[in-house]
């Protein structure tokens, strides 16, 4: 059984019997921050039809909730700083920032607020949730893989997890692009995002 998950009545009544005897699953319940040093929060985009142009985010916090008597009860919360975005390029970087995008002075923080989980099978689970952008908020979907959790050699307990998800940025108001002179457009609406995070559990 999983951390998170949503199932119908009976399977949750025997999903609950099982992680109330499950000592592995019991002992990861409780609080945890994400590490920031060793965590990353990426995106990938289309550029000029051809390639991809991948970036992360340096900045943020975040904070996990795990319930192993209940897992549907799992959350999940982050707050991203703007201006910590990350492509390797500073006049880029520049242009995210400004008015074309992501208008950096006046939103300065991006937010993720999860609504619901659930469990697809073996590590594999889903979380939704409500992502901020621009003073627009949208419900989007992160596939999410359990890679499990240890006590690392300074005794933090941590649990790791991998996740990615898909978002059309337009419906969040980022719209700006450029046409090119062989059709298309600069920069896709597509955005692929990305998550590796490592999360300390709170003394």
């Amino acid at each position: 059984m999983g951390i998170f998950g949503r199932k119908d009545s009976t399977t949750e009544t025997t999903a609950v019997a099982t992680a109330a005897v499950n000592p592995e699953l019991a002992a990861l319940t409780g609080d945890y921050s994400i590490d920031a040093a060793h965590t990353t929060i990426g995106f990938v985009a289309r550029h000029a039809m051809v390639t991809n142009v991948k970036g992360k985010f340096l900045d943020f916090s975040g904070a996990l909730h795990l319930d192993g008597s209940d897992p549907a009860r799992s959350t999940a919360s982050i707050d991203i700083k703007m201006e910590s975005i990350d492509t390797g390029n500073a006049d880029r970087d520049g242009h995210l920032k400004s008015a074309d995008f992501f208008r950096t002075d006046e939103f300065p923080v991006m937010t993720f607020r999860s609504t619901k989980a659930e469990a697809l099978g073996g590590e594999d689970y889903r979380i939704t949730g409500d992502l901020s952008i621009l003073g627009t908020t949208k419900e989007i979907a992160i596939d999410l893989e359990f890679n499990g959790a240890a006590k690392d050699p300074f005794g933090n307990e941590r649990v790791g997890f991998e996740g990615k998800a898909e978002i059309l940025r337009s419906e969040w108001g980022l719209t700006w692009n450029a046409a090119l002179e062989t059709g298309g457009v600069l920069v896709s609406d597509k955005i692929k995002l990305n998550f590796d995070i490592s999360a300390i559990k709170n003394a």
